[in-house]
């Protein structure tokens, strides 16, 4: 389709066959013809475009629990990343992130993770293309322009979105379609680990990729449990708030990398890899001698880890049997746990900053009376909480946190039904 036929189609209100994804159709509308102008400048006007969507996502249940084989229930968020993208012939994939440089990568150049800068988005891009023909899937050139609403900090997965949509292209472009969400999320956590240098779990890609709440189970990481699950988080009059405190001063990689590797240490005193399969009875024998090897901290994150565990299967039933008070519940003691044993609403090396700690007195103050949960949001020590409420609530709250943490610090979210997808 050309620029001018697609233009034609947005103005006509074409974007009305997807409500589900967008509340403002008309707004959706402006900021896709934008996308398409921008990337006729940059790439021609005589191109056959399409158009693409990838969603963010958000933890919603299983704190650091994926990266010890646990399970992990997410959803995907109506703020997405779009593309313009047009197949090319030169072997080559650009891609125009909105207010960054054009990254580009030769397909004939991508064998060697070495060949890329880690933590880049050319070596996001390398490593999903290796990881399509790696699986037997086609690649190609293409040119692409996009933008996003998953802002970069704001704990809905940027990069996972961003990863997911190099393989969306590639998918529709040159496979048909054909290959699953499911296995692109396999492919993007491959670059990640792989090209990028991060080492990841699979929950955030597999969340962006199939949309909608999805229960994930790592017992086997190579072939996780993945089951959708059907609950209208708007039906039972609640609304998803995402609150961002704003970063830390302290440099926190040392604090995420003590999560998985405490928690993997207590395991090794039972001659695991993981914590998956251990249970509080077999824990709690040897508290004694633990605290002597592991210390105190890694033994109440392993507890953490063993309670969360079950928690998420407990959430995943009170979904499918649309238990909105028991789903609440749970996500308030799944919080209280993240903050008392796991220890990652702040970083012990910068105690004087507190903005989660600070966001979650200020919400359960504001819950108080009203109904409702928070929680701390994804890896935590930083960033943001997440706050289920009324939906009438809703505006007052954001209202009141954009006061202490800055004008749009809180946003208001659906769950998004359909995850990577190619529009038009």
């Amino acid at each position: 389709m050309k620029a001018s036929e697609l233009k034609k189609l947005l103005a006509e209100g074409a974007l009305g066959a997807y409500t589900a994804l967008y509340a403002d159709p008309a707004k959706q509308a402006k900021r896709m013809t934008d996308a398409i102008d921008a990337f006729t400048a940059l790439y021609g006007e005589d191109r056959d475009i399409s158009l693409f969507s990838v969603p963010g996502r958000s933890e919603i249940s299983g704190n650091h629990t994926d990266h010890n084989h646990g399970c992990v229930l997410a959803g995907a968020i109506d703020r997405d990343i779009i593309a313009v993208a047009a197949k090319n012939e030169d072997g080559v994939i650009r891609f125009h992130s909105e207010g960054y440089p054009e990254d580009t990568v030769d397909l004939s150049d991508i064998d060697a993770p070495t060949h890329f800068k880690n933590y880049s988005s050319a070596s996001l891009i390398a490593g999903l293309a290796k990881g399509f023909t790696k699986s037997g899937y086609a690649i190609g050139g293409y040119d692409a322009y996009s933008t996003t609403e998953v802002l970069k900090g704001s704990g809905i997965s940027s990069s996972a979105a961003f990863e997911v949509m190099i393989g969306n292209v590639l998918n529709y472009f040159y496979n048909d379609g054909k290959v699953s969400n499911v296995e692109i999320a396999k492919l993007s956590q491959f670059a990640e680990n792989v090209y990028f240098g991060k080492p990841c779990g699979l929950m955030d890609q597999t969340a962006c990729a199939v949309g909608g709440f999805v229960y994930i189970d790592f017992e086997n990481p190579t072939e996780p449990v993945i089951e959708p699950i059907d609950f209208s988080l708007t039906a039972a009059g609640y609304a998803l708030c995402i609150v961002n405190t704003g970063g830390n001063h302290a440099n926190l990689n040392e604090d995420y990398a003590s999560v998985p590797a405490e928690m993997k240490a207590v395991a090794a005193a039972f001659g695991k890899e993981v914590l998956r399969g251990l249970t509080e009875d077999e824990l709690f024998e040897k508290i004694p001698a633990l605290r002597e090897t592991v210390g105190d901290r890694a033994i109440l994150r392993a507890i953490h880890f063993l309670r969360e565990n079950g928690r998420v299967k407990k959430i995943r039933t009170a979904l499918k049997e649309k238990d909105t008070d028991a789903f609440l519940t749970l996500v308030r003691a799944s919080g209280d746990s993240s903050f008392k044993y796991l220890q990652n609403v702040y970083t012990n090396q910068n105690p004087s900053e507190q903005g989660l700690s600070l966001a979650l007195a200020l919400t359960e103050g504001f819950l108080t009376g009203r109904g409702g949960a928070c929680r701390v949001h994804g890896g935590g020590f930083a960033g943001t909480i997440q706050v289920f409420l009324k939906a009438e609530d809703a505006d007052a709250y954001c209202e009141k946190m954009d006061k202490v943490f800055g004008h749009g610090a809180a946003m208001k979210f659906r769950i998004r039904p359909l995850g990577a997808t190619k529009l038009f």
